[in-house]
């Protein structure tokens, strides 16, 4: 997902926030006048990494979900947004919210949260001209997930729960980087995501999908092929890169791979070190990228680097702990277990 522009924001912000933003602000882009934090209590996410944003750290504000969201999905969520509607997005290819739509929604603020791209500059500087709203734009790049939890949570008027939620994604991010300077670069696992039923889809270097499993100190086995977002490769160039572990979200893909003849020289394969990452209510690796792949950061150190992180139990307690404290659910023992599970 990418946010749309880049474009000078102080206008936008309190003064009172201003000072805390400073150098290294999260915040790329704004349109508009911005209302008081109190004055803030209905916000239209322009797309999922916004939605999911939202939905942890002022999850009565969000207006509607920009995407579908399964029934299977929505038990893992809160009540307070279990129930949303689906109500269009405005980012990425094919919006499908019209202004008639916005404007009958009555948000106070429209926020995008991603990768910035001028591309969307006058799309969304259009938006906000033609319905009077006021659009935020925010970087979502794994590494501004505290600063942008902090950020948007003071905005939104919810700024105690902006810094929990930063705390518990700044100990992950720190816990990445002590396993990622345990292993010298050569000796990290190469890893191979594997995305869709086929498992031939996946993220060159850069790819913002792929931001989750270098943090936690993979080696991309395809950023050798060049730089960008996602690309369809062959089975025969898999076989080349070799990788040493293959993550997926894909069930069907993570079931079928360990039988696939074509796949059986693959190292991952032979040593069975191929990982089915969960997926509910968002996904762990992607699906979209956003805050939800903190706890798949968690997830990957334990399936790259096993046991330094204190092992399969320290997995299982980091879990919980997410999504009772992002998504404010208590989740089922069991049916967690189950979903984190092990190799495919």
């Amino acid at each position: 997902m990418r946010a749309l522009a880049i474009a000078p924001w102080l206008a936008l912000v309190p003064a009172g926030a201003r000072a805390k933003a400073g150098v290294g602000s999260t915040i790329a882009a704004a349109y508009g006048t911005l209302p008081p934090p109190q004055a803030i209590r209905r916000v239209f996410a322009a797309g999922a990494p916004a939605s999911v944003l939202l939905s942890v750290l002022a999850p009565e504000k969000l207006i509607g979900w920009p995407f579908k969201v399964s029934e299977e999905a929505r038990a893992w969520l809160a009540p307070v947004v279990r129930a949303l509607p689906q109500v269009g997005r405005l980012a990425g290819r094919g919006s499908t919210a019209s202004n008639e739509a916005l404007l009958q929604m009555k948000p106070d603020v429209i926020l995008d949260v991603g990768t910035v791209d001028a591309t969307y500059l006058s799309a969304m500087q259009r938006v906000a001209e033609q319905t009077g709203l006021p659009c935020l734009l925010v970087q979502g790049r794994m590494a501004d997930h505290p600063a942008q939890l902090r950020e948007v949570g003071r905005l939104l008027g919810v700024a105690a729960r902006g810094e929990r939620l930063a705390a518990w994604a700044e100990e992950t991010l720190a816990l990445a980087e002590r396993a990622r300077n345990e292993v010298p670069p050569g000796a990290r696992p190469r890893v191979y995501y594997g995305r869709g039923g086929d498992g031939l889809e996946t993220g060159l270097d850069g790819s913002i999908n792929m931001e989750a499993i270098e943090i936690a100190g993979g080696r991309n086995v395809a950023a050798e092929s060049g730089r960008g977002g996602l690309t369809k490769v062959s089975p025969e160039q898999i076989l080349a890169w070799d990788p040493e572990v293959i993550v997926t979200q894909d069930r069907e893909f993570a079931r079928g791979v360990l039988a696939d003849p074509l796949w059986r020289p693959v190292a991952a394969v032979r040593a069975r070190r191929v990982h089915l990452a969960p997926s509910l209510p968002f996904g762990w690796l992607d699906g979209p990228p956003g805050v939800n792949r903190l706890v798949g950061v968690r997830w990957l150190i334990e399936r790259l680097h096993p046991g330094r992180a204190g092992g399969e139990a320290a997995l299982q307690t980091a879990a919980r702990d997410f999504y009772r404290l992002f998504y404010g659910m208590e989740p089922d023992g069991a049916g967690l277990s189950a979903m984190i599970g092990g190799p495919a």
